[in-house]
């Protein structure tokens, strides 16, 4: 085995663990968290009774605050939550998200999984029409892209197991796109001579 390949699939690991590290190290660090439907309210509760948050930040900017003028700004969220629709806290429990700007990545990562699936219904259907167990190059497309998008959905996540998981597989499936077109290159210098 050469080593790049090798060399490519943990520079990819590291990457992909430096990036939930950074994210997961620069998290604040707080007291409590109340949960508002799918929002996070991050609070510090201040040694001499009073509260500050920590996330979101609309929140945050509020500085210091006791414990009437807490229970008023987590009311309003409480509020502001129970306003939208049943069906909008539904799906954005669901698809556990707090604005559906974020529904962007998880399209990102219901993508990759498709193109999972897709790839696992090619290989299969090849193999159906041969009668023998075939691997087509359509299996390591759809691999390859399938592993990019959960890469980057997990990392969004900041999910550690799911890098893990994607790093190395994105080495694979390029390295195996990579040996089938070299071996048409192959085949081609064979024919022309």
């Amino acid at each position: 085995m050469k080593p790049g390949p090798l060399l490519a699939m943990f520079a990819l690991l590291f990457l992909g663990m430096w990036l939930v590290l950074q994210s997961a190290l620069r998290r604040e660090k707080y007291d409590f968290m109340v949960q508002v439907g799918s929002l996070e309210l991050k609070v510090d509760e201040l040694e001499d009774g009073r509260f500050r948050f920590i996330a979101p930040e609309a929140l945050a900017s509020r500085g210091v605050m006791g414990d009437a003028e807490f229970a008023d700004a987590v009311r309003s969220q409480w509020d502001a939550w129970m306003a939208r629709s049943t069906f909008e806290r539904t799906m954005m429990g669901f698809f556990n998200i707090s604005h559906w700007a974020n529904f962007a990545w998880v399209a990102v990562g219901l993508g990759g999984q498709c193109a999972f699936f897709a790839r696992m219904l090619v290989q299969w259907i090849v193999s159906e029409k041969s009668r023998r167990s075939q691997v087509p190059e359509t299996f390591w497309w759809f691999s390859l892209l399938g592993g990019v998008c959960l890469f980057t959905y997990f990392v969004w996540r900041v999910d550690i197991v799911g890098v893990l998981g994607q790093s190395t597989g994105i080495v694979i499936y390029a390295r195996n796109l990579r040996l089938i077109y070299k071996e048409r290159r192959r085949a081609g210098r064979r024919e022309k001579e």
